[in-house]
Parts: C-alpha cells; sequence; structure tokens
C-alpha cells in the first residue's frame, strides 16, 4: 500500500488580502464591553484602531452593537478573531 502526500485542502476565500474588514459585534449594554471587545480584536489584530470603532446602541437601550474594522491579512486571522469573540461571555452575535 502506498501513501501519497496530499497537500492539506485550504479552504476557498473570495477576499484578497490584506484587506479591511468590518466586524460587527452585538452583546448586553455594560460598561467593559467596549474595552474587552478591542481587546480581543487588538489580541488577532494589533493594528486595530480603537478611534476608529462604530458603537449602535439597541433601540431599548439593552444591547451594544460595535463595528470594528480590522486590515485582514488572512483568512485563518479572521477565523481566529471570530471564534475569539464568538467564544466570550459578554458577546452574543458576531456579524
Amino acid at each position: 500500500m502506498t501513501q501519497t502526500n496530499n497537500p492539506p485542502e485550504e479552504r476557498t476565500t473570495l477576499l484578497e488580502f490584506p484587506c479591511e474588514f468590518p466586524l460587527k459585534v452585538m452583546g448586553k449594554h455594560v460598561a467593559e464591553f467596549p474595552a474587552t471587545i478591542v481587546a480581543v480584536v487588538k489580541q488577532h489584530a494589533p493594528d486595530f484602531d480603537e478611534a476608529t470603532m462604530e458603537t449602535r446602541p439597541s433601540s431599548t437601550g439593552k444591547y451594544l452593537g460595535l463595528t470594528c474594522t480590522v486590515t485582514a491579512t488572512s483568512q485563518k486571522q479572521l477565523d481566529d478573531l471570530y471564534l475569539a469573540l464568538t467564544g466570550h461571555p459578554l458577546v452574543s452575535i458576531v456579524l
């Protein structure tokens, strides 16, 4: 029996890297939410400028939406960032 060393399949993407990529993050409107999200984003995109983050409270004020636009360098970076954000207890949804 012979083995072939096929390269692992890479996920195809329509994005061309580097690119500007907006992430919309929603969570409960608590004081530490924006700073916490900035910290998570900067772990995966160190050049993220928090001054560019847009904030939008829900109509009831119970939730806060943040838009963080990062300079994405790879699909893996985006996947890792998405997993970190969706796994955080303060985050309700990431788009």
